[in-house]
């Protein structure tokens, strides 16, 4: 099985049909979708809908899709971020709040050789950014691969003999990681919508469970469309900026 892997779109749909469009050249069979479709960006019932129209094989929701979607409150946010989640809560549409809002919790099971989850198995909104914070995460992921998001940073973290080393990271390339027997990894593909390893292009992989491997890829999209975008919707100026430095 080939699985498209998506996260961290935010409401970028120029960055999301970017990826879709090259995804499409390359082959894929399912789609999983890792969290946070909405957030931070201007178009969060245009990605919403898109997504649907794909219909992933499994989908779950990250932190910015619970507030927006009026199942949580934002009080964990910082300035910035509360304020593009009261924008979002506003202008979705009731039936992709409804949506958003039945959008299963991770950790989830996808086959014999991949689970997804948003911040990391053991807890959704987690934050998992170095080898301290992988250890225990590995040892309770349920399958030998756990794909994850909510850092927007690109890192693969391999468990082998009970030792957690770090694959990839900020700076690579397209990249590709062949999955070795008796090894568990957990794998970000880092963000299609808001990098932030300071690479701007925006980030996806694709899971091939039958060659045993993933590639991780970048690309470039129309980041001038989406500032526009972002400053016309009267959406913090910092959303837009950020954007050109993936940070």
């Amino acid at each position: 099985m080939r699985y498209l892997v998506l996260t961290d779109i935010h409401a970028n749909l120029e960055a999301l049909e970017t990826v879709l469009a090259d995804a499409q050249s390359r082959g894929y069979d399912q789609m999983l979708v890792l969290g946070d479709l909405v957030g931070y960006g201007p178009n969060p019932n245009e990605v919403i809908e898109r997504i649907i129209g794909l219909n992933p094989v499994a989908i779950i929701r990250g932190n910015h899709d619970k507030v927006a979607c009026g199942l949580e409150q934002p009080d964990g946010f910082n300035a910035v971020a509360r304020r593009a989640a009261l924008w979002t809560f506003d202008v979705l549409t009731p039936a992709n709040k409804t949506w958003l809002a039945a959008l299963p919790k991770g950790p989830v099971i996808v086959d014999d050789v991949v689970q997804i989850c948003h911040g990391s198995p053991v807890d959704e909104d987690a934050y998992l950014f170095d080898e301290l914070d992988a250890v225990r995460a590995l040892k309770m992921s349920q399958r030998q691969v756990c794909l994850f998001g909510h850092t927007h940073y690109p890192v693969t973290f391999a468990l082998t003999d009970g030792r957690v080393d770090t694959l990839g990271g900020p700076g690579s390339l397209d990249s590709a990681l062949t999955l070795q027997d008796g090894s568990k990894y957990l794998l970000n593909p880092g963000a299609v919508g808001q990098p932030r390893d300071g690479d701007p292009r925006a980030a996806f992989a694709i899971a091939d469970t039958t060659a045993k491997r993933v590639d991780m890829y970048r690309l470039d999209y129309p980041i001038e469309t989406t500032q526009a975008k972002v400053t016309k919707a009267g959406l913090p100026d910092v959303l837009a900026q950020r954007l050109a430095v993936g940070r």
